[in-house]
């Protein structure tokens, strides 16, 4: 059974950073795209970033281009998420998923079928 578990979600002021980390396990990590989401208080659920199985190729959600960046360790079945330069619209509850066979860095949450439980990320004013 596939299991994710996020961890490195805080309290941080705007301006500020966080490294968010997601530790996987229960099939070969090495075969299957990753990908982070998040959701707001009162929004829907929306992409963040995404890399495909060997890290090579990422994708970023407009919004955060230039402040996340995404990367993942084979070797540990961990993918982290980087975030610099915080801003208050950021505070979300942030997911990391696993993506179905044969799909890359995609950004559609259809192509998940596996996800974690979240981690609080709030950035204050």
């Amino acid at each position: 059974q596939v299991q994710l578990v996020e961890s490195g979600g805080g309290l941080v002021q705007a301006g500020g950073s966080l490294r968010l980390s997601c530790a996987a396990s229960g099939r070969s990590f090495s075969t299957y795209a990753m990908g982070w989401f998040r959701r707001a208080p009162g929004k829907e659920r929306e992409f963040v970033a995404a890399v495909s199985v060997t890290g090579s190729s990422t994708n970023y959600a407009d919004s955060v281009k230039g402040r996340f960046i995404i990367s993942r360790d084979n070797g540990k079945s961990t993918v982290h998420l980087q975030m610099d330069s915080l801003k208050p619209e950021d505070t979300a509850v942030y997911y990391c998923a696993q993506a179905r066979s044969r799909y890359g860095a995609t950004s559609n949450a259809r192509n998940y079928d596996y996800w974690g439980q979240g981690t609080q990320v709030t950035v204050s004013s």
